[in-house]
Order: structure tokens, then C-alpha cells, then sequence
């Protein structure tokens, strides 16, 4: 199982700067809800099942999570699951909306076990992994001396 881990830090100071209207009535609201949404079903979704079950026409329905894409560059796209999301709010407005914010995330990459080869989430990991082979291929004669390390 791959996982990435990584953090990140967003301040709304520009948007602010320049007056953007969203930014000077919400902060960074927006952005992080945006985030904290990736982790959860939609509230439509859970009012649906919840009212299906107490019909009695669902007794067991896994909700889908929307398909999640880790892009880091053209070399690194690949789905993944959000496994941990930690959002420190580091400084805020008059209103009290946060404008600088700390986030860590913890991603599992899905691959086709996950998602099937049909889904577009496997094909995307398809995709990646055909890339990553690609990329380590490209290590002059493949022995262990070339990545660093020897002895093995």
C-alpha cells in the first residue's frame, strides 16, 4: 500500500490585498470546506439513504466518496482516499474567518484492488503505474549499486 503525506499552508493576504469579495467576507472558508468536503458523502446523499432505510427499501448501501485525484505534477497523478485531514487555523479576521491556515494530509493511493480496472479511478492508477515503471527504467543497468545501494 502507498501512502503520501504532505502539508501545506494557504493565506488569503493577496486575495485580501486586493479586495477579492470573498475573501474579505468569508476568509478562507471556502477553500477549507472544499477540502473537508473530499472526506465525507454529500448531505443529500445521507438524507436519501437515511430515508430509503426507514422505508424499508435499503438495508446496506456503501456510499461511493467522490473519485479523488493527487496531482503533483504530470508524473504523479494518481487516486487516492484521504486518510487524514488536520486543518490549523492560523490567524483571522475581525469576523473571526480564518485567513492563514496549516493543512496536513495523509492520502492511500487507490489502485485497480480498490476500484476495479473499469473504473476511471483505475485507469488513472493504470496510468501511474505505467509511469512510475517507466521512470525506473530509466536507471542505467537496474542493479541495486545505481540506486545507492550496495552490498545488498
Amino acid at each position: 500500500m502507498e501512502t503520501i503525506k504532505l502539508k501545506a499552508e494557504i493565506d488569503a493576504t493577496d486575495q485580501l490585498e486586493t479586495g477579492d469579495g470573498t475573501a474579505v467576507e468569508l476568509g478562507l472558508h471556502p477553500q477549507l470546506a472544499r477540502l473537508e468536503l473530499l472526506v465525507y458523502p454529500t448531505s443529500r446523499q445521507l438524507q436519501s439513504n437515511n430515508s430509503m432505510a426507514r422505508s424499508g427499501q435499503l438495508e446496506i448501501l456503501p456510499m461511493e466518496a467522490p473519485l479523488t485525484l493527487f496531482v503533483w505534477s504530470k508524473q504523479r497523478t494518481t487516486p487516492v482516499r484521504i486518510t487524514e485531514l488536520s486543518i490549523t487555523e492560523d490567524a483571522f479576521d475581525t469576523s473571526l474567518n480564518p485567513i492563514r491556515a496549516k493543512i496536513s494530509l495523509g492520502l492511500r493511493v487507490l489502485s485497480v484492488d480498490d476500484l476495479g480496472f473499469s473504473h476511471k479511478g483505475g485507469t488513472a492508477f493504470m496510468s501511474y503505474l505505467q509511469n512510475k515503471e517507466q521512470l525506473a527504467g530509466r536507471i542505467a543497468g537496474g542493479n541495486p549499486d545505481t540506486i545507492g545501494f550496495s552490498g545488498v
